[in-house]
């Protein structure tokens, strides 16, 4: 009789439906999920079936599991190079290698708070709602797939920051045409550049948040537009040249872009009057923000939404950096509250949006006890700390108990982090 060896149920990434949006990599809290060039892949000596990633992949490619015998895990190297996920070990390999194909492994049984290993340690993705906030809208999502992807047309491209020499971002309007696209304000779309990788494979698909409302770029016309940096020069000053980025930078008026989604259901905004919008972004993770507020804009003359409040926190190195930059300073007052934090002006102190907001303690309090109130954070995963540090100290100088408020803004759909 073979004696019974350790199985594990394994996780695996799926490398033909990923989108390489590194949403898995950034959640993960056991720093299980790491990347290449061509794939996204899970350690799984590192994995502790936490779950953290599972519900935010947008296309499900990080739901894959194989019941293996652990010495016979996929090794990080062997993922690296896969095109597609291999075939699942049928029973009767299983049991020729002493594992039952019915006996799931025990690590997979446990709740994932509870699992073996998993960290106890705070991760501020934690406070990050699953759900919507009841009053938003119906999403669709999934409508199109690499495989019979929708032709947009590119209307306009237009460079919105000075060129510098790390960075160069640009809004550009895709129009649709007559294909039906429905697209909410925080849902993204995905990019799939032409050409092949160094492996002789497709390009993988790029994720993009909609910088436009669901009534388009421009009111009635089916169209949406996505602002987007593409990175000149990496932390070490050599040149560098994103494949999707640098592609949609370099469209020209008239040319054609294949695209796959929407995706998202969760990042979206309150429809009901009276709702208020806090606003926290860094860089390009301004543009779901941009498209909130121009649908609130194009609200503005209904009286039903005459009481909510705006408030916008956006962060960037300089102001030359800063999309949207000169429109910002245009909005009224009396529609939105705009603070901006530039952390690298030569002669001045850095300031990060966490500052500001602490800043502004009574106003951020008053809307943290409001319960029409809903908060999104967006940008760079450096930020995300400090701004929950930041609402978790003015919650409790107001005298409200941040894990009891944290709880009911993920209970409510009231707290939306979505950073990378």
């Amino acid at each position: 009789m073979i004696a019974a060896r350790a199985a594990i149920k394994q996780h695996l990434i799926d490398p033909e439906t990923c989108m390489r949006c590194n949403t898995c990599e950034s959640i993960c809290p056991s720093g299980a999920i790491t990347h290449d060039a061509k794939n996204y892949v899970v350690d799984a000596a590192k994995c502790r079936h936490s779950m953290a990633c599972i519900q935010r992949c947008p296309t499900g490619a990080i739901d894959n599991w194989r019941t293996m015998p652990r010495a016979r895990a996929y090794t990080v190297q062997a993922q690296m190079g896969w095109d597609a996920l291999p075939d699942a070990m049928t029973a009767g390999e299983l049991a020729a290698e002493g594992v039952s194909a019915g006996r799931e492994p025990v690590a997979a049984r446990v709740a994932p708070s509870r699992a073996a290993g998993a960290p106890t340690g705070a991760d501020e993705r934690q406070y990050s709602a699953a759900l919507p906030p009841w009053s938003a809208a119906h999403a669709y999502t999934d409508l199109y797939d690499a495989s019979s992807p929708v032709l947009a047309t590119v209307a306009g491209n237009v460079r919105v920051t000075e060129v510098g020499r790390e960075y160069d971002t640009h809004h550009i309007v895709l129009d649709l045409g007559s294909a039906p696209f429905p697209v909410l304000e925080g849902q993204s779309i995905g990019v799939i550049p032409p050409g092949v990788d160094a492996s002789g494979q497709p390009h993988r698909v790029h994720q993009y948040s909609v910088s436009s409302p669901r009534d388009g770029e421009r009111p009635g016309f089916n169209n949406l537009s996505l602002t987007l940096k593409r990175v000149l020069q990496d932390r070490q000053g050599n040149p560098v040249r994103g494949v999707a980025s640098n592609f949609l930078c370099d469209l020209k008026v008239g040319e054609q872009v294949p695209l796959i989604g929407p995706f998202g259901t969760t990042f979206l905004m309150p429809n009901h009057p009276g709702s208020h919008i806090v606003m926290i972004c860094t860089g390009t993770g301004a543009s779901p923000m941009r498209a909130m507020l121009l649908r609130r804009y194009r609200q503005r003359a209904n009286p039903d939404f005459a009481r909510s409040k705006l408030m916008l926190f956006f962060g960037a190195r300089t102001p030359e950096e800063l999309p949207f930059f000169g429109r910002l300073h245009r909005l009224p007052k009396d529609f939105i509250d705009v603070n901006l934090a530039f952390s690298r002006v030569p002669g001045k102190p850095k300031r990060y949006v966490h500052d500001l907001m602490r800043a502004r303690a009574d106003d951020l309090a008053a809307l943290l006890a409001d319960a029409d109130s809903y908060f999104y954070v967006c940008g760079l995963r450096s930020m995300e700390e400090g701004v929950v540090a930041a609402l978790r100290d003015i919650a409790e100088l107001a005298g409200l108990r941040w894990e009891t408020l944290a709880a009911a803004l993920k209970r409510e759909g009231r707290l939306h982090i979505e950073t990378f």
